[in-house]
């Protein structure tokens, strides 16, 4: 195998000023989770599969007991409407490493070409190490006119968020298609970081919906976000009683 092995199930072709949404793995997975919300929703069709060293060295189970290697794979969504069609990317894993991180960046950026795509979108999480009740979608993006028009549709930009950077391939894909001329927008939906977080991903599509007119249904999120908010608030009862008996509770010991 190839450092990066791209695998070709359907070679898509004459694609309507095609837009790249990138989903992969990170803080929450609230990128991987859109990306596979948006997949489902669209029903969007797999057009390659891509396997590479920098993959942990792993395989998944199927549910009829075979394998597969972990991967990243590429889907297409031709938009009915005549608007951008949306080529989407999802994963199970990012690369190990940094320069796994650096070659699959450039590689899913020659697809970009093959593909004749100038315009990208990568979804992310930014973790504040708490739990919200209402989530803040921030940006990123590779130049100002696209800086001005997210901020008409809610998302906010700060120099000091992330404060460490974008880390992973959401923000390196952003440098790297910066410097081939490509148009991107980082959006990073806040997120504890603790546990996978729907309503996250949810914000992140609610402005994707609105910038292609996709029309998406967000019921099964919603779902997930309740179960979710049944499990944190069970992890704060745990929390509270590690911490021992509160004022109130002592008046009734003795």
């Amino acid at each position: 195998m190839n450092d990066i092995e791209t695998t070709w199930l359907e070679r898509p072709d004459a694609l309507n000023d095609p837009v790249l949404i990138e989903g992969l793995p990170g803080v929450g997975n609230v990128g991987k989770l859109a990306a596979d919300h948006l997949i489902s929703e669209l029903d969007a069709e797999k057009v390659a599969v891509i396997h590479s060293k920098h993959f942990p060295p792993q395989v998944l189970m199927h549910e009829d007991g075979t394998v597969r290697l972990v991967n990243n794979e590429v889907y297409v969504w031709r938009n009915p409407d005549g608007g951008s069609d949306l080529v989407i990317l999802i994963g199970d894993y990012q690369g190990l490493t940094a320069q796994g991180q650096y070659e699959l960046a450039h590689g899913l950026l020659d697809i970009m070409d093959e593909l004749d795509i100038s315009q990208f979108y990568t979804l992310g999480g930014y973790g504040t190490g708490q739990i919200l009740e209402d989530v803040r979608v921030l940006g990123a993006a590779t130049e100002t006119a696209l800086v001005e028009k997210m901020e008409k549709h809610g998302v906010e930009f700060s120099q000091d968020e992330p404060g460490g950077g974008i880390v992973g391939a959401s923000g390196l894909l952003l440098g790297l298609g910066k410097a081939r001329g490509l148009q991107g927008i980082c959006l990073m939906g806040e997120t504890s970081g603790y546990l996978v977080d729907p309503r996250s991903a949810r914000a992140l599509l609610e402005i994707l919906d609105a910038l292609f007119t996709l029309d998406l249904d967000f019921s099964d999120l919603e779902t997930r976000a309740e179960q979710m908010d049944k499990l944190t608030q069970q992890l704060r009862d745990l929390e509270q009683h590690a911490e021992g008996p509160t004022e109130d509770e002592l008046q009734y010991i003795g």
